[in-house]
C-alpha cells in the first residue's frame, strides 16, 4: 500500500493543476500570432505505462509537411484514439518544429468536452493542441513526445 502512495499524490496534484488551468498561464502570449497550424491523428495503448504514435500535417509557409509523432506516457489505461488540430508559435524555420516536446501547462478543459494542451520543444517552438476525443494525455508523460518531420 505504501508503494501507492507517491502515485496517487503525483495524480491527484497532475489533476488538480489540469482543473486549476487557464489559458491566462499560457506560455505563449495572448495577443501571439501563429506561425503554422497542425492536424494530428494518433493512437495510445495503455496498462500503467503506454506508447503513444501518431501522424500529423504541419501547414507552413504555405506548404503541408507530414510529420509522425511517438512518445511514452503514464499513468494511463485503456487504448485511446486521439483527434486534434491547433497552432504553432515560435516556429522560425521548418527545422525547428521537429524535436522533444514537453507539456507547457497542464491540460486544460474546453467547452464541449474536448481538452487543449501546450507542449514546447527544445527549439522553443510551442503547439497548442486542442483534442475533441478524450484521451489527450500527452501532458502526463515526463518524457513527452518526439516529433519527426517526414521528408
Amino acid at each position: 500500500m505504501r508503494n501507492l502512495a507517491l502515485p496517487i499524490v503525483a495524480c491527484a496534484f497532475i489533476w488538480g493543476a489540469a482543473l486549476a488551468q487557464t489559458d491566462s498561464s499560457a506560455p505563449v502570449a495572448a495577443d501571439a500570432q501563429p506561425d503554422a497550424t497542425v492536424s494530428l491523428k494518433a493512437g495510445s495503448v495503455a496498462a500503467g505505462i503506454g506508447y503513444t504514435w501518431g501522424n500529423g500535417d504541419l501547414s507552413y509557409g504555405g506548404d503541408t509537411h507530414k510529420f509522425s509523432i511517438s512518445g511514452v506516457s503514464v499513468v494511463d489505461v485503456g487504448v485511446t484514439d486521439i483527434t486534434a488540430s491547433g497552432v504553432v508559435y515560435n516556429l522560425k524555420s521548418l527545422s525547428d518544429f521537429a524535436g522533444n516536446y514537453v507539456a507547457a501547462s497542464a491540460g486544460i478543459t474546453i467547452a464541449g468536452g474536448g481538452s487543449a494542451v501546450y507542449l514546447k520543444n527544445e527549439h522553443g517552438v510551442v503547439m497548442k493542441l486542442i483534442a475533441t476525443d478524450v484521451g489527450l494525455k500527452f501532458n502526463l508523460s515526463a518524457d513527452g513526445v518526439h516529433v519527426t518531420l517526414k521528408s
